[in-house]
């Protein structure tokens, strides 16, 4: 069977899957009024409390800039607030507001919900968390190089 075939495609076997599980978030988040970038850097705070926008770009695979915007429109929601750091006001700490911690446990149910649409027992699921966190830490290592 020839390599350059989609089913043998990795990156479109990944890339489709991704398709369907953000569109299985969106009615969820839709009601919340969340994206799912907003969803990310939310479930970030509720693991770590707080962190600079440097920070959630990191644990996100993402750039500063692209955070900022996303962080900008979760606190015209009232959801987080920033703060500068004290000893450096060039770092930008974000955190949840009461109104965001309020949040946790309604997006705890989308994600299982999501979990649930995935077909896969939990066995299955964390297999394949792992297995993708593994992929995404080799590759990011070869490409560091």
């Amino acid at each position: 069977m020839s390599n350059l075939h989609l089913e043998n495609q990795l990156c479109f076997s990944l890339y489709s899957a991704t398709h369907v599980l953000l569109r299985s978030y969106k009615p969820d988040l839709d009601k919340l009024n969340l994206t799912y970038p907003q969803y990310l850097v939310m479930i970030a705070l509720f693991q770590y409390q707080q962190l600079s926008i440097k920070d959630i770009a990191e644990k996100l695979m993402l750039e500063p800039a692209t955070i900022t915007p996303v962080v900008k429109r979760l606190e015209a929601k009232k959801l987080t607030k920033r703060t500068r750091q004290k000893d450096d006001e060039r770092v930008v700490i974000v955190s949840l507001t009461e109104e965001g911690l309020n949040l946790k446990e309604q997006l705890s149910v989308v994600q299982k919900r999501v979990a649930c649409d995935t077909g896969l027992d939990e066995q299955a699921f964390q297999n394949l968390n792992k297995t993708l966190n593994t992929l995404t830490q080799c590759v990011s290592a070869k490409m560091a190089d």
